[in-house]
């Protein structure tokens, strides 16, 4: 009931907002100031998208080419022995509890 009340009040105020700018030529004008800043916003927003997309697009400097590694020779390498595990064992049962207080 609560969102009916808020989408009916928000098209009244837009209603009635519409009827004041039709009739009042300082709301016009306004209206129109407020639509120029907007484009000028957009303009800027899209100036810099442009810019930094062309920053990113942009080739990389050449790198210098990978030195030749020289791999060891199968024979050289040894594979390490797996580590030897212990068995997991079991704790013992729980020791029971003293209920002997210490005063």
């Amino acid at each position: 009931m609560k969102k009916f009340l808020l989408l009916f009040g928000g098209i009244a105020m837009g209603l009635f907002a519409s009827k004041q700018i039709k009739e009042n030529p300082k709301a016009q004008a306004a209206v129109a100031e407020i639509g120029k800043k907007a484009k000028q916003i957009g303009a800027a927003v899209q100036e810099g998208y442009v810019e930094r997309e062309a920053q990113l697009t942009k080739k990389a400097p050449a790198k210098k080419p990978a030195t030749a590694r020289t791999a060891k020779p199968a024979a050289t390498r040894t594979a390490k022995p797996a580590a030897a595990k212990t068995p997991a064992k079991k704790p013992a049962a729980k020791p029971a509890a003293s209920n002997t207080d210490v005063q």
